[in-house]
């Protein structure tokens, strides 16, 4: 493991060989750092016992699947590295469940290597920017900027660190209704991802946010975007 690249240190954790070794031979052409894994279990190892920019994580692994291996970073190790998964499955429940067990992002195979460049460099981009600490609240619902604890009631919200993201800038902007584009271009970047992407994200955070609670503050405003708002609140005096 090195922390001397400047581009960022990236775990690739992929059992098939050429594929891995196409991957990290072209992100270390770009400037990046790259580690290598071949199975689950080793995979969750090196990306709990030291710090990576981004992990590309593939679904369909020896030992340990890719999904279990997020789920144990999140839950077990407590870790928030942003987490690329590739798959070739290409339907919007796989990548629902693959959101839910705690990625960031989702990529298809086959795919351009540029693509996987790009949604690296925005991860990256996203996790590293700095935002000035400051409590969020709409209704009961509380977001922490400085710890990223997530409160709704007296019931902690656990998020992943995209749906922490979706989640500030919606906060941020409330009761104003954000677009779609605006939404993908603040998370994401140029590098934007295919269309089912955010739905995915927007479904995770709802059922976080609004399904144990009796008022919905997370709507989608149709053909304008999305908004947390609590409308039904009394108006102001």
């Amino acid at each position: 493991m090195r922390r001397d690249d400047p581009a960022g240190l990236i775990l690739v954790v992929e059992d098939n060989r050429n594929l891995s070794e196409m991957v990290g031979e072209y992100l270390e052409s770009k400037g990046f750092g790259v580690d290598y894994a071949s199975d689950g279990l080793d995979g969750y190892r090196l990306a709990a016992e030291n710090s990576y920019d981004v992990i590309v994580l593939d679904l369909m692994l020896p030992r340990l699947d890719g999904l279990e291996v997020c789920r144990r970073l999140r839950s077990e190790a407590k870790k928030s590295t942003p987490v690329l998964m590739l798959t070739a499955r290409d339907t919007l429940n796989d990548k629902v469940v693959g959101l839910e067990a705690g990625a960031d992002d989702y990529l298809v195979k086959p795919f351009a290597i540029q693509e996987l460049e790009a949604r690296v460099r925005a991860l990256i981009r996203r996790d590293r920017r700095q935002v000035s600490a400051e409590v969020l609240k709409v209704a009961d619902l509380v977001l922490d900027t400085a710890s990223l604890r997530v409160t709704r009631g007296n019931q902690e919200i656990q998020l992943s660190p995209i749906g922490l993201r979706l989640l500030g800038i919606l906060m941020r902007e409330s009761p104003r209704v954000v677009s779609r584009r605006d939404i993908e271009r603040e998370i994401w970047g140029d590098g934007l991802p295919d269309s089912d992407t955010l739905r995915s994200h927007l479904y995770n955070l709802r059922k976080a946010i609004d399904r144990p609670f009796e008022r919905p503050l997370l709507h989608t405003v149709q053909t304008a975007g999305y908004r947390i708002a609590d409308l039904d609140a009394p108006p102001a005096a």
